[in-house]
């Protein structure tokens, strides 16, 4: 049971984050303004990517070294670039209530990564 919760949870939240990136993928290629660039790299692209190849992995319920190298890739953009909003160094998208969406972005990814841990030691015990 407490499996089946687990795998809808890291699902759900996979597909909150792919709406969002998506979101932001599409106000880039509208207007060449919706996220911050890193060498003419979109970074909301590279984190739709992100969302994308660990939901592949996650519904194959194989290949969790992809999952983890893509969460933890996004996860370690979303924390530097939290750090860089957070100190005025940068300037991440915001939602319209005006939250910087790295914050959402840093939440969503540590929370995959950590119930993708515990998703897996639930399935080692069983």
């Amino acid at each position: 049971m407490i499996k089946k919760i687990l795998y809808y949870s890291i699902l759900s939240i996979l597909i909150i984050g792919l709406f969002g990136a998506g979101g932001l993928v599409l106000e880039e290629f509208k207007t060449g303004e919706g996220c911050p660039k890193i060498m003419h790299i979109p970074m909301c692209l590279v984190v739709f990517i992100c969302f994308v190849i660990p939901l592949i992995a996650h519904l194959l319920r194989k290949a969790n070294v992809l999952y983890f190298i893509f969460t933890g890739l996004a996860g370690s953009i979303a924390l530097v670039a939290s750090i860089m909003q957070f100190t005025g160094h940068a300037e991440c998208p915001k939602t319209a209530s005006g939250t910087p969406m790295c914050y959402y972005s840093l939440v969503l990814f540590s929370s995959l990564i950590i119930l993708k841990i515990i998703y897996i030691k639930s399935k080692v015990k069983q």
